[in-house]
């Protein structure tokens, strides 16, 4: 008996309506969903962690950290901004591996039985003498015929299909883009030592126009240069076009002491020239 190839034909036609678009495209897309994430949390570490918004002005300033500590002899305060001295997550998918394995079972089997017999059942009798006188003969005979025929045929037919996928995806730190390390660079340039207490400097010097001028510079504790905030006596102030100096026109003050202020700082006697 030929045996059905229709496991077999099933079995292939399950091979080939695997969706491998599907399979492998999945993973990929759930790489590029979880790269597109972790992009997404280095912003918001930037944002929540790194930066603060002005409530005056609404503008965004990196946070810096203070501490103070002794340099020759001189209490001294450091700012330092937080992105420079934390670790900024930037994870990286370096690559993806997909393994995919199909594996297809298909079986068939025929078993086949037959039994075959051939009986008919009639029956006859006959009977007839033969001959003459006291040479003859009775006889009497009889016949039957049977006739039967069995079959029987059996078939069985199986088949499966089996997927493994195994996928390795393997991530880390990775460099940091051109533009952030820029600005890496720039805060790194911006660590700078001052006093806690602030810096108040000043000097009286003659103009361009031959009139004596006085120039005072003023640092925070921040380091930061507050020219606004420098007072001297009742004169009034021009900042300078760079934002780090307030002049002041001495001249009418020939001859006379000058003290400039800022804060908390200790207050500076200048004396004024004379004609």
């Amino acid at each position: 008996m030929k045996i059905d190839a229709t496991p077999s034909q099933i079995a292939t036609s399950a091979l080939t309506g695997i969706p491998f678009s599907q399979i492998i495209g999945s993973p990929l897309k759930a790489a590029i969903e979880a790269q597109a994430m972790a992009a997404e949390t280095t912003w918001r570490f930037i944002q929540e962690v790194g930066l603060n918004i002005d409530k005056e002005s609404g503008e965004k300033k990196a946070v810096s950290v203070a501490f103070e500590f002794i340099q020759d002899g001189k209490e001294v305060r450091l700012n330092v901004p937080l992105l420079t001295i934390v670790p900024i997550p930037y994870i990286a998918i370096n690559s993806i591996d997909i393994a995919f394995k199909a594996k297809i079972n298909a079986e068939s089997s025929a078993h086949n039985e037959k039994s075959k017999s051939n009986s008919t059942d009639a029956s006859g009798k006959t009977s007839g003498k033969v001959g003459f006188g006291c040479f003859s003969a009775t006889f009497e005979a009889s016949a039957s015929y049977s006739s039967k025929k069995d079959s029987k045929a059996t078939q069985d037919s199986k088949y499966s299909v089996e997927y493994t996928l195994d996928i390795a995806v393997k991530a880390g730190q990775d460099s940091m883009p051109a533009g952030l390390a820029r600005v890496l660079d720039i805060l790194n340039n911006c660590i700078a030592v001052s006093d806690p207490k602030g810096e108040l400097g000043a000097s009286i010097s003659e103009g361009d126009d031959g009139k004596l001028q006085l120039i005072a510079t003023y640092k925070n504790s921040d380091g930061i240069f507050k020219p606004e905030l420098i007072k001297a006596g009742e004169l009034t102030a021009t900042i300078s076009d760079d934002g780090r100096s307030a002049i002041f026109d001495v001249e009418a003050s020939r001859g006379k002491e000058l003290e400039v202020k800022a804060e908390n700082v200790q207050p500076k006697k200048l004396p004024v020239p004379a004609k």
